[in-house]
């Protein structure tokens, strides 16, 4: 089942295109990474999915309801962190999380329970004034406002900004506590190495266009790899010939270094037949494949 599904969503600012043609669809229980520069479309997307802001065109569904006429009853079930986070100076934390959970046909008891708890895990002490507390305990406080009450679908745009490693990793980890108790999660960033970390797919957007949807193990799979080899002699060029899928290949003295993308049996069946002191192969990380495809044409 598709918790999110987008067809052709399309949103223009004036003459100014915000997102177009957008087709979406992230699955019940999965993390899905969403990347993209500043600008490229994220934020208006996720926007679009919580009603606050109207489509110029096409449609989104969440929990299989459209997004614009039932907007209220899916946010009830939706918890959001936007990137930046706002709130009245003067309230202590505890009283605007209290108060944030009111608007939810829920057990308050259980709210304020989970609330207690999450601020225990996070760190954060609930009497202190939102204006006393620094940028990343502000995060916090926007951390504990989308999963107070325990939602289906967790929506986060630029959701690390302000903590501090340690916390980024004790944030990671309660996301995956969450998603293995059900809930889905729509990941946006721009921090590559984030989303490598905690996403089983990811979209790549561009001027507001999906580039690119894939799994992140099949994306690194299937990137060129670089390989570094070493030989006890020197190896000719001819040795390579007829290999597909190889490329910027590079022949010094005893080294060898090329680019590769295809079956790797065709490519170790030539290494084997070398005479190899050493060999070292190199994944592509996120952020190569990520400027690749941001790459101009």
């Amino acid at each position: 089942m598709n918790i999110i599904e987008t067809k052709k969503l399309t949103k223009y600012y004036g003459n100014s295109p915000g997102i177009i043609d957008l087709d979406l669809s992230v699955e019940q229980g999965e993390i899905f990474g969403f990347i993209g520069p500043n600008g490229a479309g994220k934020s208006t997307t996720i926007r679009t999915l919580l009603g606050l802001i109207r489509p110029t065109g096409g449609s989104a569904t969440i929990f299989g309801k459209d997004v614009v006429k039932f907007s209220p009853e899916i946010n009830e079930e939706v918890g959001y962190l936007p990137s930046e986070v706002f709130y009245y100076d003067d309230m202590r934390a505890i009283d605007l999380l209290k108060y944030s959970g009111s608007f939810y046909k829920k057990d308050q008891k259980v709210i304020a329970k989970r609330i207690n708890d999450l601020a225990a895990y996070l760190d954060l002490d609930l009497k202190k004034k939102i204006d006393d507390l620094s940028y990343g305990n502000k995060k916090k406080v926007g951390i504990i406002q989308g999963l107070l009450h325990q939602p289906k679908l967790i929506i986060l745009d630029e959701p690390t900004g302000g903590l501090d490693p340690l916390m980024q990793q004790r944030f990671f980890a309660l996301l995956k506590e969450e998603n293995k108790k059900g809930a889905t999660i729509l990941f946006s960033s721009h921090i590559l190495s984030e989303v490598q970390k905690l996403c089983d797919r990811v979209a790549i957007i561009k001027d507001g266009k999906i580039i690119k949807v894939e799994r992140i193990d099949s994306l690194i799979e299937n990137t060129n790899k670089r390989f570094k080899l070493e030989t006890a002699v020197k190896v000719d060029k001819s040795r390579f010939t007829g290999l597909t899928g190889i490329s910027d290949l590079v022949i010094t003295d005893n080294s060898i270094s090329f680019l590769y993308r295809g079956k790797i049996n065709d490519v170790t069946k030539i290494i084997a037949s070398l005479n190899l002191t050493n060999m070292l192969v190199e994944e592509p990380d996120l952020e190569e494949i990520f400027l690749h495809y941001y790459a101009t044409d």
